[in-house]
């Protein structure tokens, strides 16, 4: 018999008795509810025997790994529609998403959302025969036969050969696909399926190949959830940063530079505000402020091992027979500054903050509003210390993230990413650096999750994944622990016995991309920027003519008090105004006549409440400039 520890219950079970059996054994709810399990922590079908004593957890659609098994079955039933509806398709990759799935097909046609309600209509036929799903090992050679005419999979069949990878196939019904898993047991879970988007990608994003239809979709257990996702759907659309920036007057996205955004007025004044703020916090920190080249020489980016680990997504360019490249990072630069000047042990930590501007190549295809760019200012900061210091730096970053975050309203989690298959330096160093990551969390009592495998080439790191207000997660913060490039570029500081050692180094951003950080806090706020952040705080709308002389000494004195405030004195009705004033999300509204000049006050009307009550100017300039200093 075998030791199964289930959170901390250990049950005896038979050799070979599936974590299917196991979830059933517990209770009738848990097995119809389970999608996958996790055996000493590793995800798996539900349908794989336990060999061994092991740690096991059931895993529902609430769990991450749970959904992407759900939604992993729910995009091979999908092609499976499209198989039937279209013969002649051939498949590309169909892979799970935070929310839903998609796959890459070439059906013969180009597909389009017109083909939405035929391939759901099959898929739900498809779903209601419950066709069990069977996972079978195969050889290269049973493959080849399985996917003959299926150029895409046969490519991807030869390339994961070549690699020694175990090869399987999942089947339903007629339908087979190569793919690792995985699953659920069977396709009658999937209660509720809609198709969301369809869109055009090159295959293995590679634009000199073949382009493909990539279909999007979502599934749900109950069909009260899918109503819950549209609701919330309808939400972000309504909440979309490339509308509000457009009619906020924002930032313009322009033909002549994809991927480039160009600020506006009132945008710069959003961007400022929030850098400003960046700029504050990091003082009393205690970080300096640097700021390094846009474009450094090849030699720099080999001897970093960006060149050989992120040339595709760098633009080069040649200076007196020089290559040069235009910075995707900005830590050689901050490296380079760290060796302007011989460093002793008591110049450590040395904590550096850089708001950079860099470029990354991306495929237009990815491009989307300030999310997806390929120019951008990132808030880095790179931190240079002994290994004693390494929990007490890392603790610092995480509180001062925290901090920020809390600032605006976002909670948040942790998630650890360990060593890469594509890394530098020894198998020890990074352990030593993962162990360094895990303790400041564990000290400080923070929760975490761990991403095995998804570190940066050059360490691993703690991403923070910020929750904003209708519930969609976004990653920004992030903390990389670096042992590599200090080797590399040969990195010294005098300790205190006199002799030469090696920094470590920390890689750190806040906001991340600043861009994508507006983009965030545009849907998150829905345009109705707090106080603090609004490009314009208050709109002084005078009611009649008469009254257009005492607005304009009204928008002087707040001006001349630190605040940013607007006149409107147009020739129009004010209820007209203040609808333009609300649409513009303006946080408050003076609205003077006759009655306000004669007493000397103004009537205050702000944006969540009509009526904001009639106050002297100074009273109100107070009353606003605390809220403001606040940050409220």
């Amino acid at each position: 018999m075998l030791q199964v520890n289930l959170k901390g219950t250990v049950r005896e079970v038979a050799e070979g008795t599936t974590a299917a059996e196991v979830a059933k054994s517990i209770g009738p709810g848990l097995y119809k509810a389970a999608c996958a399990a996790r055996i000493d922590g590793e995800a798996c079908d539900l349908r794989t025997p336990l060999t061994q004593n092991c740690s096991l957890e059931i895993l529902t659609f609430d769990d991450p790994e749970g959904r992407h098994a759900f939604w992993h079955t729910a995009a091979h039933v999908m092609a499976q529609a499209v198989q039937h509806l279209f013969p002649e398709a051939k498949f590309g990759i169909g892979p799970a998403l935070e929310n839903g799935w998609y796959y890459d097909i070439k059906a013969g046609r180009p597909l389009t959302t017109g083909d939405f309600e035929a391939i759901e209509a099959e898929m739900k036929r498809l779903v209601k025969q419950d066709e069990p799903v069977e996972k079978q090992a195969i050889t290269a050679e049973e493959g080849r036969a399985m996917f003959a005419g299926q150029d895409y999979k046969l490519e991807l069949l030869e390339e994961y050969a070549q690699k020694g990878w175990q090869l399987s196939v999942y089947r339903q019904g007629d339908f087979t696909d190569l793919c690792a898993g995985p699953h659920l047991m069977s396709t009658g879970a999937l209660k509720a399926v809609k198709l969301t988007k369809v869109a055009a990608a090159y295959w293995r994003a590679d634009a000199s190949r073949d382009s493909l239809d990539r279909l999007y979709g979502v599934a749900f257990p109950k069909a009260s959830m899918l109503e819950e996702y549209q609701k919330r759907m309808e939400e972000a659309a309504k909440r979309d940063h490339r509308r509000l920036g457009k009619e906020l007057e924002l930032f313009a996205l322009l033909e002549e530079g994809p991927g480039f955004p160009f600020f506006l007025p009132k945008g710069m004044v959003l961007k400022n505000t929030l850098l400003d703020y960046w700029r504050e916090i990091h003082h009393k920190a205690g970080y300096q402020e640097i700021s390094t080249p846009i474009m450094l020489n090849r030699s720099l980016w080999e001897r970093s091992g960006h060149w050989d680990h992120y040339k595709n997504n760098m633009y080069t360019t040649v200076i007196d027979d020089t290559d040069f490249a235009i910075k995707p990072m900005n830590c050689p630069g901050g490296i380079l500054v760290y060796q302007t000047q011989p460093r002793s042990y008591r110049d450590l930590p040395l904590r550096m903050g850089e708001i950079g501007l860099v470029h990354r190549h991306e495929l237009s295809g990815a491009l989307h509003g300030l999310m997806r760019v390929r120019c951008f200012n990132q808030d880095d900061a790179h931190i240079f210390m002994t290994p004693e210091q390494i929990k007490g730096e890392i603790k610092g970053v995480v509180k001062l993230i925290d901090e920020v975050y809390s600032k605006f309203g976002f909670s948040y989690h942790i998630e650890l990413s360990t060593m890469p298959e594509d890394h530098m330096g020894s198998e020890e160093a990074w352990e030593q650096a993962t162990e360094g990551l895990r303790g400041a969390l564990e000290e400080l009592g923070r929760e975490y999750t761990v991403n095995e495998g998804d570190g940066a080439f050059y360490g691993p790191k703690l991403d923070f994944h910020l929750v904003d207000a209708i519930g969609r997660t976004w990653q920004c913060g992030t903390i990389q622990l670096d042992m590599q490039l200090p080797e590399r570029f040969e990195l010294e500081y005098t300790g205190e016995d006199g002799q030469k050692h090696r920094p470590v180094m920390i890689h750190r951003v806040v906001f991340g991309s600043i861009e994508r950080f507006i983009g965030i806090l545009i849907e998150h706020f829905a345009g109705a920027f707090p106080t603090w952040l609004a490009p314009v705080q208050v709109k002084v709308i005078p009611i009649t003519d008469r009254a257009h002389e005492y607005a304009r000494q009204l928008e002087a004195r707040l001006d001349a008090a630190g605040i940013r405030a607007e006149g409107d004195l147009r020739s129009e009705k004010m209820g007209y105004k203040i609808r333009e004033a609300q649409l513009q999300k303006i946080p408050y509204m003076l609205v003077v006549g006759d009655k306000e000049m004669e007493a000397g006050t103004v009537a205050v009307r702000a944006r969540r409440e009509e009526n904001g009550g009639v106050m002297p100017p100074a009273e109100f300039i107070e009353k606003i400039k605390a809220e403001i200093a606040a940050r409220a």
